[in-house]
């Protein structure tokens, strides 16, 4: 076994580019890496240098005709379709080839993690989560996260699990891995009734032969740090150590921070920081320590992304940083430069104390009302009781 970190790097995934002002701009990936490089995080770590994904790995979860779509989406002279030319998904120079190594970089880190090789491997440029068998979504081409999981399981990974802690519904792994027992997909996010893409509630729990495979946990508009970890804490762990995975796999989406423009929920900068830690934690009791962790959505590109994904880095790579670390003067004239007139805040922390109170059953809270419904419909799938309220 392992006992490094590896991490999954090379200004090359910068080539997925929307283009313009597209939510998802690369500048997030370079501001994060800036900024861990100027804290002195990856000072003695030499990065893996990721490979493109093969038609292979990519038709593990993509169909064939959807492949050779985004091949030709940007010489077609037609309207491709398949999810692709929309306001969501717009067709770039060598999307195929820029997708491709972004799945390939996720494929990098699970290949690494099972090997052997580390024990914890992290691509912040994955986490493509949307991304359908057939059609491109919610700016995601391929879905990196779903083809590092086939990856691992062709390997003869018997057990894996995924938690997606996106603002947005996981739907497009859950989707790959819906009727496969093998896989534990778990979703914390938005619900659906408020937030595209409109699924993730919690009665989705597995298709046939797979039931309780699936995890959702719908959280009302407004939920802070608090909240979140409370539902977190009350779902999550009970649900692994009944599954026993061998590997796990993270979707790390910064978007649930309350300055996100996409969505609506209330988290903080500190408040992700304790849930990277909570999922570190989690690897360690359930997983062997085997935790491939994935970036994912974020669109406060300079206040936010990168300070939650430097804490990322720093938690896979057992290197956590002091909250209140003033942030690098180099970084921040850097920052100012390709930031504009957007304010900048000066350090990791957003100031909030991320402590929270353990469920113990239903309140007027709607949070606790999320968590009960997804301890019905899960937890006796399980074998679990869903009025359990021990730790």
């Amino acid at each position: 076994m392992g006992d490094t970190c590896a991490v999954v790097w090379d200004e090359s995934v910068l080539d997925y580019d929307l283009g313009g002002e597209h939510p998802l701009h690369p500048v997030r990936l370079d501001l994060t890496m800036r900024l861990a490089r100027s804290l002195g995080l990856l000072d003695d770590v030499t990065p893996v240098p990721p490979r493109p994904a093969s038609d292979e790995d990519l038709l593990r979860v993509h169909r064939p005709d959807y492949l050779a779509a985004v091949r030709s989406a940007p010489t077609s002279a037609w309207d491709v379709g398949y999810g692709l030319g929309t306001e969501d998904n717009p067709i770039f120079d060598r999307m195929h080839e820029a997708s491709a190594l972004i799945a390939g970089a996720s494929i990098t880190a699970a290949e690494q993690v099972v090997s052997g090789r580390a024990d914890r491997a992290v691509n912040i440029a994955g986490g493509l989560h949307h991304a359908m068998p057939e059609r491109a979504a919610g700016f995601c081409v391929y879905n990196d996260c779903a083809v590092a999981i086939a990856w691992m399981l062709e390997q003869g990974v018997e057990r894996i699990a995924y938690i997606d802690v996106d603002v947005h519904h996981g739907d497009g792994v859950q989707t790959a891995f819906y009727d496969d027992p093998r896989v534990l997909t778990v979703s914390l996010h938005q619900h659906p009734i408020t937030l595209w893409p409109g699924t993730g509630f919690a009665t989705e729990t597995g298709g046939p032969g797979a039931e309780g495979s699936a995890v959702n946990v719908p959280l009302p508009p407004g939920t802070g740090d608090a909240d979140w970890q409370r539902a977190f804490q009350a779902v999550v762990p009970s649900l692994l150590a009944d599954f026993r995975p061998q590997v796990l796999v993270t979707q790390s989406g910064a978007d649930a921070h309350r300055e996100d423009p996409l969505a609506d929920l209330a988290m903080s900068v500190d408040g992700q920081r304790a849930s990277y830690r909570s999922l570190r934690d989690l690897a360690q009791r359930y997983a062997g320590g085997k935790w491939v962790a994935l970036g994912g959505g974020g669109y406060s590109l300079y206040r936010v992304v990168p300070r939650s994904w430097t804490h990322l880095l720093a938690t896979a790579l057992d290197r956590d940083l002091d909250p209140a670390t003033s942030l690098p003067q180099d970084w921040l004239a850097h920052a100012l430069r390709v930031a504009g007139n957007v304010p900048l805040p000066t350090s990791l922390t957003d100031g909030e104390d991320s402590s929270f109170a353990p469920w113990t059953g239903v309140t007027e809270s709607t949070v606790d009302t999320a968590i009960r419904d997804a301890r019905h419909a899960l937890f006796p799938l399980h074998g679990l009781d869903p009025a359990d309220v021990r730790d």
